[in-house]
């Protein structure tokens, strides 16, 4: 009896853990692996075949277009990330510091617009950036211009903005844990000493912030080369991006393989930028 009630307690555990290590494998892990054999395959006569190569690999690689474009977006990314970071702080510094009722209520307007649709956000901002938007309604209105603006309207500019607006929640909130779990003794400590604000800030506060600040950019920077949607509907022609790529391969030229090898290029993108984010935030640490 002993042995069974071992035997039956050591059995939900494991059984447990299986299912718990089992089911991202198997939901995860095998459609990736089953998304990069094929990457391998190609196209003939509007059917994949299964004949193993790197065809699809050196296309991407020889072709003038691909490379650069892959680059671009690296570059726009790194920027939404930058402006998002910069906007992102402030807010979080913000909810750091404030208390009761007054917290919830700014967390509650950091985390509203994460429950919207995504489609119904970038909609909203097109109503206002657009050529008969919100904007240029009111620059006309107050005699500001005599044109409607063309800055922010179907093009990389577009882009980088809305992607900006749409994923700061997703900076502010890393880098607001981050600013919570600095001890108030070391700032009190340091006030004590006779540091400014200005100086306690930049000798502690930004120190301990930058392991939030690295996930906040590496968390938006991952979400914002992966969005294919926004550069479709805001980017125009030349708000080209490789997720658009991607996209078109797919929903368009219906290039399974070839579309695979491109999303593995980019997941192997997405996996280098985490990688490097998590051993940066642990030298921080």
């Amino acid at each position: 009896m002993i042995f069974v009630g071992s035997a039956r307690n050591g059995f939900w555990p494991r059984l447990l853990a299986a299912f718990a290590y089992g089911l991202p494998i198997l939901l995860i892990l095998a459609p990736l692996a089953n998304f990069l054999a094929y990457s391998f395959f190609r196209m003939e006569g509007g059917q994949i075949v299964a004949d193993i190569g790197l065809g699809n690999y050196r296309r991407i690689f020889n072709d003038a277009i691909f490379i650069p474009i892959l680059w671009r977006t690296c570059l726009l990314c790194l920027a939404v990330a930058a402006l998002a970071i910069l906007i992102g702080f402030p807010v979080a510094f913000l909810l750091a510091n404030l208390k009761g009722r007054r917290r919830y209520l700014v967390l509650l307007l950091v985390l509203v617009p994460l429950l919207m649709s995504y489609i119904i956000k970038i909609y909203a901002i097109r109503s206002i950036l657009g050529g008969t938007g919100f904007l240029n309604r009111f620059l006309l209105w107050t005699g500001l211009t005599d044109a409607p603006l063309t800055l922010f309207v179907f093009n990389l500019n577009a882009v980088l903005l809305t992607l900006t607006i749409l994923l700061i929640p997703f900076a502010i909130l890393p880098i607001f844990l981050s600013l919570e779990r600095i001890p108030r003794d070391l700032i009190e400590a340091s006030s004590d000493l006779g540091a400014s604000s200005l100086q306690t800030f930049a000798r502690i506060i930004l120190p301990l912030s930058v392991p939030g600040i690295v996930t906040a950019a590496s968390f938006v920077f991952v979400l914002a080369i992966g969005d294919f949607l926004t550069p479709q509907m805001v980017g125009g022609q030349s708000g080209f991006t490789f997720g658009r790529i991607v996209y078109s391969q797919f929903g368009t030229a219906f290039n399974w393989p070839f579309g695979a090898a491109l999303a593995t290029v980019l997941a192997l993108v997405v996996i280098t930028v985490i990688a490097a984010g998590s051993r940066l935030e642990a030298r921080q640490r």
